[in-house]
């Protein structure tokens, strides 16, 4: 049965169908993994160790030499959706009175909603996709980006003080194991190419474990508004990414659309804002349900346009920017750097 071959022709499908056969157990099954505990419930709800884990692995196959290239598209990535989702909420708070629709088909809609669907990447996602059309490098750039995570960045763009002081053993402990991957990797070739190979195997695990912990029902919750909040923020973040992607941090775009994604503890930001901020309480509720919806859009469709435009960017003028190359006859997977073999 060529299950491995019927993934490989799904763009993102190492990353896609594991996801979505997590969000169906979720939905149809919830109490299943718990109820049968031990390995499986650890299976459905070890996103964190894995990623832990992936991390270590990924941190291995970047060189020394090309450290210059990860911070350089890390700090662009991250420039660059902070700055999008802070104008959409200038803009939405200046057209909408208090930042929050009450009615109408836009209900529900609020300044809290965008930015939080906005201002954070789903670095597992993005750097899963960028180990198959992109470049070790490409996808380490992951490490800058993790600093999006959680409510402090929602909290700034929205213009609070909620949040002021910033605990740094946090960030240690978020690229921590990115480093010392990094370091085995450099201080032994050897330890590159073992933990390196892990890379690929690990990407459908977490994603299954990521799918555990969605219900597909949410957009039901959310209908159309939700749907169209995802679409919404591909165009808008994806658009400047790319561009960014190419004049700054020299790369031919793919990198921008795979991070124009809602990361999954996004769903968690309008909750914690809520208890920092109170006059944010009221918008909350279904901000969250908006969130998640996004999640899911994002999830199934970024991969998807990725692989595509991965695949076509030779063919783009603008893209062939990237370093001087020529990429008619110089395609993405050739500036792979020590990557184990493309999916």
């Amino acid at each position: 049965m060529p299950i491995k071959q019927t993934l490989d022709r799904i763009p993102g499908g190492l990353m896609l169908v594991p996801l979505f056969l997590g969000a169906l157990v979720n939905t149809l099954v919830p109490w299943g993994p718990k109820y049968l505990g031990s390995f499986t419930n650890g299976l459905a709800t070890g996103t964190v160790p894995i990623l832990a884990v992936w991390f270590v692995c990924l941190g291995a196959t970047i060189r020394l030499k090309s450290t210059g290239v990860v911070l350089r598209k890390s700090g662009t990535l991250l420039l660059t959706k902070l700055a999008v989702a802070w104008l959409v909420a200038f803009i939405f708070s200046r057209v909408i009175p208090g930042g929050y629709i009450t009615t109408g088909v836009l209900a529900g809609l609020s300044t809290l909603a965008l930015v939080a669907a906005m201002d954070m990447t789903n670095t597992g996602l993005y750097a899963s996709l960028m180990k198959q059309y992109g470049t070790d490098e490409e996808a380490g750039a992951f490490v800058l980006m993790n600093l999006e995570s959680g409510p402090l960045m929602t909290l700034i763009i929205l213009g609070s003080t909620g949040l002021a002081t910033f605990e740094p053993q946090v960030l240690v402990g978020l690229i921590l194991p990115f480093l010392l991957g990094y370091a085995l990797g450099n201080l032994d070739p050897r330890m590159r190419d073992f933990l390196g190979a892990a890379v690929q195997p690990l990407i459908p695990f977490f994603a299954f474990a990521l799918g555990c912990g969605i219900k597909l029902t949410v957009l039901l919750d959310t209908g159309l508004l939700g749907i169209a909040l995802g679409l919404g923020v591909i165009v808008v973040t994806g658009i400047p990414l790319i561009l960014c992607d190419i004049f700054i941090g020299r790369g031919n775009g793919t990198a921008g659309l795979a991070a124009s994604s809602t990361a999954g503890a996004a769903v968690a930001t309008p909750q914690l804002v809520a208890a920092v901020v109170p006059s944010f309480a009221p918008m909350a509720g279904p901000a969250t349900a908006l969130v998640a919806t996004s999640l899911i859009v994002t999830s199934l469709v970024v991969p998807v346009i990725t692989a595509l435009y991965a695949r076509n960017a030779h063919r783009i003028p603008l893209a062939r920017r990237r370093t001087g190359r020529d990429f008619t006859t110089e395609p993405i997977e050739a500036a792979k750097v020590d990557a184990p073999p493309a999916h």
